[in-house]
């Protein structure tokens, strides 16, 4: 929990965020982070503005490993919002950096705005390489109608899930990581191991959604 004094000093007291590192086991004695920074987030404009040298505290919690490579499914569909796309890089790294994986997988991420969106080109290069293994839809809530942004628009909702979701049959697993609100629409809150919302009234079953 961060306290008055950690919005305005976070060095001075703690600001316990969880991260997930996009990069995968093959990267020895370190780990890659993609963090957003928020012009309000204490601990995020914190690391933003760290020089070479300096030093973060870091902790791994075992509860927040939702699931681990190789994942039990031949295909997966990963509902992302904002920086809920983190864990989806990393678990994209593992399924299309492994020569023999074959994997169906789609990516729905949403976001407010283009200048919100992370990794948009690095997703949809790895879709354009993969020959067909991977798919990546973006689709933006809150970009100015005279953007020149091409790509879909809107909240990620049920009708957007039937359109690009694989059927719910035993071999498909759905991970979902984004904002409360996403949870609560689409799988029920993230600490909850009901599945409520959308995905539950389109036929997946509990086991079938991890809630990242």
């Amino acid at each position: 929990r961060l306290d008055e004094r950690a919005s305005r000093d976070p060095v001075s007291t703690n600001a316990p965020r969880r991260y997930t590192p996009v990069s995968t086991n093959a990267l020895v004695g370190g780990f890659e982070l993609l963090v957003k920074v928020y012009p309000d987030g204490a601990l995020s404009r914190h690391l933003s503005e760290m020089a070479l040298g300096d030093t973060v505290e870091f902790s791994h919690i075992p509860k927040n490993v939702k699931t681990q490579y190789p994942f039990a499914a031949t295909r997966i569909a990963m509902i992302a919002g904002g920086s809920g796309v983190t864990p989806m890089i990393q678990a994209l790294h593992a399924v299309l950096g492994t020569r023999d994986d074959k994997t169906d997988v789609t990516l729905l991420a949403s976001h407010r705005t283009r200048d919100d969106a992370l990794a948009v080109e690095a997703l949809d290069a790895w879709a354009a390489a993969s020959r067909g293994q991977f798919r990546a839809i973006t689709t933006l809530t809150r970009e100015p109608d005279e953007s020149p942004w091409a790509g879909r628009r809107g909240r990620i909702d049920a009708k957007l899930l039937r359109a690009f979701l694989p059927p719910p049959v035993p071999d498909v697993l759905i991970f979902v990581c984004g904002p409360p609100a996403m949870y609560e629409s689409l799988s029920g809150p993230r600490g909850d191991d009901e599945l409520t919302g959308a995905l539950r009234e389109l036929g997946y079953s509990r086991e079938q959604v991890i809630k990242f």
